[in-house]
C-alpha cells in the first residue's frame, strides 16, 4: 500500500473549493424550510440568513474559512484501495472511482498546513459529499499525518469532523483507523499542543467513538448532529424513550460534553482568540 508512505511535498493553494448548497439562484433552507437567495447563503459561509441554519461545507471552504491567506495541502495524493473486493449493488472500487469524479477529491478528508491569527495551526478537515464523510484507510491516514505534522512542528491540531462514521466497505481496517488515530493523539499530548475538534452536521459512528471526543476543546456548530448510534438503536438498547434533541450540539453542551457552540461566522475569530489563551506564554 504504497500511500501509507509519507512525503513532505505539499501544494500551494488558495482555492475556494466548490460550493456544497444545490445549484440554483434560489435555494430551499433545510432548518426553516424558506426559499433563500443562493448568494445571500454564500456571502453568510453557507449560513441561512433567516435562521442561522448551517449548510454543510467542504473541506476546501473551511480551509478558506479559517486559514489568513495561503495555505498548505498535504497528502492529497491518497486513493483508498478495495481490499475486500466488496460489492453490494455496486464494486466499491468503482464507487470510489466515481465519486473521485463527482466530488473533485480522492477521498472523504483533506489536511492543511497554515496560519490563525498568531499560530500555525495543522487542520484535517472531513467532507460528507465523499462517500457520506465516512472513514476508511485513507481518512485514517490523513488525519493521522495531520497529527504528526503538529507534532513535529510542535503547532495546534483541529480536525473537523463530518462523518456518518467507519467505512463498512473497508471492513476492519476502517476500524483500525479509530486506534490509530487516537494513539497518534498521545504523542501530540506529549509535546504540550492542543488539539481542537469542531464537529458539524453529522458527527456520528466511529469518528464520534475515537478521535472526535478527544479533542482539549470541543467546539460545534449550532443544531448539529452528533452521536454514535441512532435513536432507534438506543432506544431498544436502553429500554426508555429518550429526551428530545438528545444527539443536537446543545444538549450535549448542557450535558458537558461540548465546550462551545460556535456560529460559523465568527468560526474564524473565535479559534484565533482561543488559540491565544491556549498557547500565551506565562
Amino acid at each position: 500500500m504504497s500511500w501509507f508512505k509519507r512525503t513532505s511535498a505539499g501544494i500551494k493553494t488558495a482555492s475556494s473549493g466548490r460550493n456544497d448548497v444545490p445549484d440554483g439562484q434560489w435555494i430551499k433552507c433545510g432548518g426553516c424550510g424558506e426559499t433563500v437567495n443562493r448568494r445571500e447563503i454564500e456571502k453568510q459561509h453557507l449560513v441561512c440568513p433567516k435562521c442561522d441554519y448551517h449548510f454543510k461545507m467542504s473541506s476546501m471552504r473551511y480551509f478558506d474559512l479559517l486559514f489568513d491567506g495561503d495555505f498548505e495541502v498535504f497528502d492529497d495524493d491518497l486513493v483508498a484501495t478495495d481490499p475486500l473486493g466488496f460489492k453490494d449493488r455496486k464494486a466499491y472500487a468503482d464507487r470510489v472511482r466515481t465519486t473521485r469524479e463527482k466530488a473533485g477529491m480522492n477521498d472523504a478528508a483533506k489536511a492543511a498546513l497554515g496560519r490563525i491569527g498568531n499560530h500555525e495551526v495543522s487542520i484535517a478537515a472531513m467532507d460528507f459529499s465523499f462517500i457520506g464523510g465516512s472513514m476508511g484507510s485513507v481518512v485514517g491516514e490523513v488525519i493521522t499525518r495531520a497529527i504528526r505534522r503538529g507534532v513535529e512542528r510542535k503547532v495546534p491540531v483541529m480536525v473537523i469532523a463530518q462523518s456518518g462514521g467507519a467505512r463498512m466497505m473497508e471492513g476492519a481496517l476502517s476500524l483500525m483507523q479509530m486506534a490509530k488515530t487516537s494513539a497518534n493523539l498521545t504523542r501530540l499530548q506529549a509535546v504540550g499542543m492542543p488539539f481542537i475538534v469542531l464537529l458539524t452536521n453529522p458527527t456520528t459512528g466511529g469518528v464520534t467513538a475515537s478521535f472526535a471526543m478527544l479533542g482539549d476543546i470541543h467546539i460545534a456548530e449550532p443544531g448539529a448532529l452528533i452521536g454514535f448510534a441512532g435513536p432507534r438503536v438506543i432506544r431498544e438498547t436502553m429500554g426508555q424513550d429518550l429526551p428530545e434533541g438528545f444527539q443536537t450540539s446543545e444538549f450535549l453542551m448542557e450535558k458537558g460534553f461540548v465546550d462551545l457552540i460556535v456560529d460559523r461566522r465568527n468560526l474564524k475569530e473565535d479559534l484565533a482568540h482561543l488559540l491565544d489563551l491556549i498557547l500565551e506564554k506565562a
